[in-house]
């Protein structure tokens, strides 16, 4: 006789409680699942894995989730994207990408525990450890794997391919790192470069806090040769010093990226409005850049969209130069 794994225990005492109902009167019969596809036997045939994540311990995942709950929205498309969509229970309040993900009230920021069981996750998604969910989970037979926010592409590349290996989609993983590595380089190719590097700001909020060319989003920046204005700033090394206005107006960038329209109505004529900043080169010459702020915050498949809108900032600044 075989012994039940943590997993199909708990399965065991849903399907338990399921039965009450139906002795107690449920009149509805629930539809025989479907039987599994070839794809999904092959895929449930590579578990066990263990996996080694950029930042925690070894996870060993037994077999392959069906209930996964993702309180990262970077996380969260890249489950999508590889195909892993149909797997995915809940995601947390920011996850607003697909329209489909099953967006709950979940929060990534401060996570509650007993919230989170109560979608009876078989494999939790973080970005990380926040409230020391990990251990928590991990006592109540949860699996859960940590993938950290993406300081480099090579962090975004290794981040779908270990998202693709724990959930049974290994290969379209890889294929979907590949073709997000291949469009980026062809953007970059396909954009003209100026005589003379562009400088650049990227404003994260109101209160001028920004992020350097060491950041995954300076990285993409720096994809098209572009100067940073905040890195001189950036005195404690931490990726995201806040810039006086004095610093900004005396650096005079090229062009001006805003990542704070959807949150703090920031715009071009906002930009052009405030005391001083008339004067600016990129005000001056129409290049204040209006991004989505999703695109600018998450490491994630739709971080092509985010480089055709910096191509497409640059083709502009160096045709008008």
């Amino acid at each position: 006789m075989s012994v039940p794994t943590p997993r199909r225990a708990r399965r065991l005492a849903v399907l338990t409680l399921a039965s009450a109902f139906v002795l107690a009167g449920c009149a509805e019969r629930a539809e025989e699942p479907a039987p599994p596809s070839s794809s999904a036997e092959e895929a449930a045939a590579t578990f066990p894995v263990t996996l080694t994540p950029a930042e925690g311990e070894p996870v060993t995942i037994e077999e392959r989730p069906e209930r996964i709950v993702s309180l990262s929205a970077s996380n969260t498309e890249t489950l999508f994207a590889i195909g892993a969509g149909e797997q995915v229970v809940a995601v947390d309040d920011q996850s607003t990408y697909p329209e489909e993900a099953p967006r709950t009230d979940l929060s990534g920021l401060t996570p509650n525990v007993e919230a989170v069981v109560g979608y009876d996750p078989d494999l939790v998604v973080l970005s990380d450890d926040a409230n020391n969910l990990v251990a928590s989970l991990t006592q109540l037979d949860r699996d859960v794997l940590i993938v950290p926010a993406a300081a480099t592409l090579d962090d975004l590349y290794e981040g779908m391919e270990l998202l693709g290996e724990a959930t049974g989609h290994a290969e379209e993983a890889g294929d979907v790192a590949e073709r997000v590595r291949g469009d980026l380089e062809k953007v970059v190719a396909d954009t003209p470069k100026p005589d003379e590097p562009l400088s650049y700001y990227h404003e994260l909020d109101t209160t001028f806090y920004s992020a350097t060319s060491k950041t995954f989003i300076g990285q993409v920046y720096g994809l098209f040769g572009l100067t940073n204005i905040a890195d001189p700033a950036d005195k404690d090394a931490g990726g995201y010093p806040q810039l006086s206005v004095e610093h900004i107006l005396r650096s005079d960038p090229d062009l001006i990226f805003l990542a704070d329209v959807n949150c703090c109505g920031q715009n071009a004529r906002t930009v052009a409005a405030r005391p001083g900043w008339n004067a600016l080169t990129a005000v001056r010459e129409g290049n204040v850049v209006e991004l989505d702020d999703d695109l600018a915050s998450r490491w994630g498949p739709r971080v092509v969209d985010l480089a055709e809108s910096v191509a497409e900032a640059v083709t502009k600044a160096s045709q008008g130069r």
